[in-house]
């Protein structure tokens, strides 16, 4: 396994999931923790970012917190407090104890989700924002933030912003991977190759003003904008029609652990385009096309990548992740 990447959730039994499998619980309990001192460093880090890349934007994000996933053998519970181990199926046994390496049990107490028919897995979020990312997440005091998170909260995240992002390993019909090359300008892996990808916006799913106890009352809109925001995502940096894709399979969650294990849901979507159609759409340009400066492809029959192909040194870790976990679930 490449350390910069780990799958926390991969949903192989079910070939990935639908979007009616999903649902959400919203909380301010599974907001980040503060005080004014890290509010104080949050705001330095954001202020000195802007003076050099003042397109920077804060805009808010939805905070994964934990989920629940249903077993598929006797649809109990697995339960993850998305810390650094990688969730495996039977770490997590009727949802309240956690299995060490040293065969140990951890009580958790979680209250179970009230579900809804035919889902599957339960993501509980919070809130957060992109100015909280950079100046936790992403801080050159991330190592104290886990250690007092640890000691103060139970929990090495408790601190942390971590937004949850979007990606998807998008194919087309001639069995070609979609990727593009990160421009220099973007906040993080600037050069790389990426999947396309970003966030799903709470602001889409809520009201004119944001707010939890709004977005309380919808959450089937919260998970509509998990599912349709990495659509939005590929049509504005590939410049693919929405009616050219499918519909997007959940294949799980994975952590980038060069941003202290930030969590993205990686999808698998369809397109009905050919490599050569896609080249010439992006060429022409989308609305987010100055994040990237190429668009690359690989051959579905090549996919099993690793440490030693000679591209896996040139993925960002967002990709590593969609990568092993298209590799595990084995969508489409």
């Amino acid at each position: 396994m490449d350390p910069e990447v780990s799958l926390l959730l991969d949903c192989a039994p079910w070939s990935g999931l639908r979007e009616h499998q999903v649902q959400v619980e919203l909380s301010d309990r599974f907001n980040r923790q503060t005080d004014p001192l890290l509010e104080q460093h949050i705001n330095q880090v954001w202020t000195e970012r802007l003076s050099k890349e003042p397109w920077l934007f804060n805009g808010a994000k939805f905070r994964l917190h934990s989920f629940c996933l249903a077993s598929p053998e006797n649809l109990g519970c697995f339960q993850s407090d998305c810390g650094d181990a990688a969730h495996r199926p039977g770490d997590f046994i009727n949802g309240c104890t956690l299995q060490t390496e040293d065969g140990e049990g951890v009580s958790q107490k979680i209250s179970q989700p009230k579900h809804r028919p035919g889902s599957v897995l339960t993501l509980r979020l919070g809130l957060t924002c992109y100015k909280d990312y950079l100046g936790t997440n992403w801080s050159g005091e991330v190592a104290e933030l886990r250690r007092r998170g640890q000691e103060e909260f139970g929990n090495p995240l408790a601190l942390l912003a971590q937004p949850l992002g979007v990606g998807a390993v998008l194919c087309t019909c001639d069995g070609q991977v979609v990727f593009i090359r990160r421009s220099q300008k973007v906040a993080e892996a600037g050069g790389l190759l990426d999947i396309p990808g970003g966030h799903p916006e709470p602001k889409a799913a809520g009201e004119e003003q944001i707010s939890l106890v709004m977005m309380q009352q919808r959450p089937d809109a919260v998970v509509s904008e998990l599912f349709s925001s990495i659509c939005a995502e590929i049509r504005d940096e590939v410049n693919i029609p929405l009616s050219s894709l499918g519909a997007p399979v959940l294949m799980g969650i994975a952590l980038n652990h060069t941003s202290a294990g930030r969590p993205s849901s990686e999808f698998y979507i369809s397109c009905s385009l050919s490599s050569h159609e896609v080249r010439a759409l992006y060429w022409k340009g989308g609305a987010e096309a100055s994040e990237s400066t190429d668009v690359v492809f690989l051959s579905t029959t090549v996919m099993q990548l690793n440490r030693s192909s000679p591209l896996w040194s040139e993925m960002c870790p967002s990709a590593k992740g969609a990568m092993l976990l298209y590799q595990v679930v084995k969508p489409g």
